[in-house]
């Protein structure tokens, strides 16, 4: 028997999907023409030489995404709406890639060293606008898509963006290509500045009943008192937050592909813009697959699934002899992308009961948080140090150890009894 607020939901259900896949669609053409794999590393090797400095780019943007959720989980357990905060606070994830575009213009007057500092500034306010914003857009998007479609549902809204990143990321690299600096990078920060303003629109029409029937505590809780409740009755959680940690060791070569390329093979802007095109074309055919199989038989498999590609994409890049090898390398990326950030994220909430969500979440992100930041560090210490074939060796033996992990300790929590 479906609850008034179910029904309601599963009224509203094909708009919210239509307007879910129009933001995915816009925010994935506005990440291709700054997409922090690719362009933005680009900009910054423009002002610096550092290894280390270019692969904080991504690095970033993934920890400020995810540090800050746990902080605002038990803030985001006691709404009844969620969509209010979610439209504040993405403002502040995609107002800096118009700052990009005003330094990429202002370089010649500024100078390499205050453009990296306030390139750096951007950076960070980007990742920790996102990181305020993804709570409570998780848990909307959990809340009024129902559970039995909500891995294909993130699948195929990240599958789509990934779609739109590699038709732009194409046209990124043309233009970086063709236009004389400092037009080259400011077009392209421009450009994904209109697209995440249209985004934001489509977000905006988002419907979402307010969840009158919830319970709310008259005491507002601790997030560290309802985070320790969760890691102590939850053992299986556990060795997916391990898992999860380890997975950003382990995938630590990804942030150093482009720059090796560069590096190794020479290669031009054209070939850069290809190769986040395969890369985006694979996430995408992985996202939507991955998300409905995983839907079937469990998100668990998705995640051994994708340790092994990052194991054969390390190797790859190893012995690769030449530009043409990063083609394959860049697919088994995609691949293992997708596992660790759009099936680990849709494997969260399946932890927990309605009211534990959002504690779940901002744990599995806010604890992998310092990993994003640690693991390209030490990457960029071991490549400027040593090169770069260690730190791919080092990732074929973590993600080892992290398929062991998953195939013999993680069980599968829609169907596990919790422990």
């Amino acid at each position: 028997m479906l609850t008034s607020l179910e029904k309601e939901i599963r009224q509203d259900l094909k708009h919210n999907v239509t307007v879910g896949l129009w933001d995915g669609g816009l925010f994935g053409i506005a990440l291709g023409f700054a997409s922090f794999g690719t362009i933005l590393p680009l900009f910054v090797a423009t002002m610096t030489d550092s290894t280390t400095l270019i692969g904080l780019v991504p690095a970033i943007h993934s920890a400020g995404w995810l540090l800050p959720q746990l902080f605002t989980a038990s803030h985001v357990s006691r709404l009844r709406r969620f969509k209010r905060t979610v439209i504040l606070t993405t403002i502040h994830e995609r107002i800096p890639f118009l700052g990009f575009g005003v330094i990429a213009l202002l370089m010649p007057f500024i100078g390499r060293q205050v453009g990296l500092i306030l390139t750096f500034l951007l950076l960070i306010w980007q990742g920790l606008g996102g990181g305020f914003t993804a709570n409570s857009w998780v848990s909307m998007i959990s809340k009024i898509i129902p559970p039995e479609t909500r891995g294909t549902f993130f699948g195929l809204q990240a599958g789509l963006a990934n779609l739109f990143i590699s038709g732009s990321a194409i046209a990124a690299g043309y233009l970086l290509d063709s236009l004389a600096s400092p037009w080259n990078f400011a077009a392209c920060f421009f450009i994904a500045s209109i697209f995440f303003a249209i985004s934001w629109v489509a977000l905006a029409l988002t419907r979402e009943p307010e969840d009158t029937e919830k319970v709310i505590p008259e005491e507002k809780t601790h997030f560290w008192d309802d985070s320790k409740k969760v890691l102590k009755k939850d053992s299986n959680f556990n060795w997916f937050l391990i898992a999860r940690f380890l997975s950003q060791f382990a995938t630590m070569g990804f942030s150093f592909y482009i720059i090796y390329a560069l590096r190794r093979f020479n290669m031009d802007a054209v070939t850069a813009g290809f190769l986040t095109a395969t890369l985006t074309i694979s996430q995408t055919v992985a996202n939507i697959g991955m998300g409905w199989i995983g839907d079937r038989i469990g998100h668990r498999a998705m995640l051994i699934l994708g340790a092994f590609s990052a194991l054969a994409s390390s190797a790859l890049a190893w012995f690769a002899p030449s530009i043409i090898w990063f083609y394959p390398i860049f697919i088994l990326t995609g691949l293992a992308n997708v596992s660790i950030w759009t099936i680990g994220m849709t494997m969260t909430v399946d932890f927990g009961n309605e009211s534990e969500r959002p504690i779940y979440i901002g744990l599995s992100q806010t604890l992998t948080a310092p990993a994003t930041i640690i693991a390209p560090i030490l990457g960029g210490f071991i490549v400027d140090s040593s090169g770069f074939n260690p730190i791919f060796i080092i990732s074929v033996v973590l993600s080892a150890i992290m398929i062991s992990i998953l195939v013999f300790l993680v069980k599968e929590p829609r169907t596990h009894k919790m422990s």
